[in-house]
């Protein structure tokens, strides 16, 4: 048996003297002769003995024959059942440990110490955020695919969170990435149209792809118009705030009081705000109020304590009756649900929340989704909501990114200036080869939901921007990947319809209506230019950064300095500083992908 040392303590002063005197006395008494004198005390003493052991045996008999008579004149407490008393509650280790280290010290001799043992520290809380797993879109053959359908987005959500891992030095899941959003994270001075009868603009770029010479990009850009903020619609917004045990950390409740504080400064008397909360119940904090009674909002949204579990649905269902009550005809209605996605009671099943929401949205009033907070943030959830709500999605990670979002596109977030945006483009296979599109993974649609009004599909905001990019190999370039087809037919380069290379097709609804309007433009190969613009040029390297952090597949040999120099070459106009800030986070990215080679294993993906 292995014995762990500890260190003796010396028995005190007074009890070694006394063993040491009893045992010098027994010493003595074995060693000396019994003379008659003693032996005549001894026999006198042990009579004595005889006679006081009789009567302590009766005086014992006499007690316990009183006892039994009490025993049956009253019963004794074990035979009427009693409730037991709660065990005591378990002392903490750290308290124990201490009360064992007092009573050794209070022993020990002078100027002798014990090293406290150290409690192992409390295991961090486990990581379960959950992301949507997707592939990249693969490259596609113009002859045997020519069509690519999609729905537009203009969520940048996926690019905030992804920023707040990389500034804690942590690797992002590669699902956490999604490329279109990191590419409309940003402006590339898209031409807005020149009159409102048609909602926005679209162009298209084509340059040479920086990672293949023998490859193109072609870019594709939608620019809402835009209103002043004085001529704003009346609004009717809900502040669904999700106030559950889950929101108590600084980045969430306290950054989310933060970030809805900077828009209710830009309310007007016209407007009217109601909050609505949910944690274990949902409950309304402040029925609809003009919004120039700012003091009076604010006070409603420093009241807000977290606590509880998430029932969501019911916190829906409260934010759109309270909506509906104070619907303003032609105006913005909208419900802005802030949280960290962790529905955990009542309805939690996101294709039914999903059907709820849905269900709504034919009232007229739309839902935006505010992601906040880590380790348990459901960005599946919030994205997913927003979509089929008619609404956007982005994530708070900093009070500056509060009021890009709820102040500076503030027209943008709140007003929508056409439904329903889908794209479609058809490649001629007498000039293209193969095409691949970038991103969008979530929003593909069938060739045929094109032309159905019945399906839904993304909205744009007032000022809103719309990048979209195709990585297209020419046909005989020598940029095909590939491998050609041994009985697959090649189209002849005299089936090309005037030099086009595709033919765009846009289709959107205005706000109210049911039938979609179409946009059509070609292509042309003389559009393509010699060396990308500054525009595309950033463009691409937001691409190519979204692309390293999922893996790098997609970029051939470009690595992180190539991003970066591509990034400080096409700077532009950087009027918030996001660009300069774009490049801080290459090397971010750098520097934890060389750490970590693999995606933290602790994040969920579902």
């Amino acid at each position: 048996m292995r014995i762990s040392a500890m260190p003796l303590r010396p028995a005190p002063r007074g009890a070694v003297l006394l063993m040491l005197a009893l045992a010098t006395a027994l010493a003595g008494c074995r060693s000396t002769a019994p003379s008659s004198a003693g032996a005549a005390m001894d026999a006198s003493h042990a009579t004595g003995a005889a006679q006081a052991e009789a009567e302590a045996r009766a005086v014992a008999r006499s007690r316990t024959e009183a006892k039994s008579a009490r025993d049956v004149a009253e019963p004794r407490p074990t035979d009427v059942y009693q409730e037991p008393s709660p065990p005591a509650p378990p002392q903490p280790v750290a308290d124990i440990g201490a009360q064992r280290l007092v009573a050794m010290a209070a022993t020990a001799p002078a100027g002798f110490a014990y090293a406290p043992i150290a409690s192992p520290p409390p295991p961090p809380p486990a990581n379960t955020e959950r992301y949507e797993a997707r592939d990249d879109n693969p490259v596609q053959r113009a002859s045997e695919q020519p069509v690519s359908t999609f729905s537009i987005d203009v969520d940048t959500g996926s690019y905030a969170n992804v920023r707040r891992m990389l500034r804690e030095g942590v690797r992002p899941p590669a699902d956490a990435v999604r490329v279109e959003e990191f590419l409309n994270y940003f402006s590339y001075g898209h031409p807005a149209p020149a009159t409102r009868e048609v909602p926005f603009r679209v162009t298209t770029r084509l340059a040479p792809s920086p990672w293949n010479p023998k490859r193109q990009l072609l870019m594709v850009g939608i620019k809402g118009y835009d209103v002043a903020k004085a001529t704003l619609p009346a609004s009717n917004l809900v502040f669904l705030i999700d106030t559950s045990g889950s929101m108590e950390s600084p980045d969430k409740l306290p950054l989310l009081k933060q970030a809805f504080a900077q828009l209710v400064s830009q309310l007007r008397a016209q407007d009217r705000v109601s909050i609505v909360v949910y944690a274990g119940s949902a409950g309304l904090v402040l029925p609809p109020t003009p919004g120039d009674r700012h003091a009076e909002i604010l006070a409603a949204l420093d009241r807000l304590q977290a606590g509880g579990s998430t029932n969501g649905g019911d916190g829906i269902r409260l934010a759109y009756a309270t909506a509906r009550q104070a619907f303003v005809d032609g105006g913005v209605n909208r419900i802005l649900l802030a949280t960290d996605g962790d529905f955990n009671v009542g309805t939690i099943d996101r294709e039914a929340l999903e059907t709820l929401v849905a269900d709504q949205r034919k009232s007229g009033i739309a839902l935006s989704t505010l992601g906040f907070g880590q380790g348990n943030y459901h960005d599946a959830m919030a994205e997913r909501l927003a979509d089929v709500g008619d609404g956007n999605h982005a994530y708070i990670d900093t009070p500056e990114e509060a009021r890009k979002v709820l102040v500076e596109q503030m027209q943008a977030t709140l007003l929508t200036i056409a439904n329903d945006v889908k794209i479609q483009i058809e490649f001629n296979p007498a000039q293209v080869a193969e095409y691949r599109l970038v991103g969008y993974e979530n929003r593909l649609l069938e060739r045929e939901d094109f032309a159905n009004d019945k399906v839904d599909a993304g909205d744009i905001g007032a000022g809103h921007e719309v990048t979209a990019l195709y990585e297209i190999a020419l046909s005989g370039s020598g940029g095909e990947r590939l491998p050609p087809l041994r009985y697959g037919a090649t189209a002849a380069a005299g089936d090309a319809k005037g030099g086009e290379l595709a033919h765009l097709r846009l289709r959107y609804k205005l706000p109210g209506q049911e039938r979609s309007r179409l946009i059509e433009t070609p292509v042309l190969r003389s559009s393509l230019q010699r060396e990308p613009d500054p525009s595309l040029r950033f463009a691409a390297a937001v691409a190519a950064y979204a692309d390293l952090l999922r893996g790098g597949t997609n970029v051939e040999g470009w690595d992180w300095d190539d991003v970066a120099a591509a990034a400080r070459g096409s700077m532009g106009e950087d009027r918030w500083g996001l660009r300069h800030e774009f490049v801080g986070l290459v090397e971010s990215a750098r520097q934890v992908t060389a750490a970590t080679p693999a995606p933290a294993a602790a994040i969920a993906v579902e």
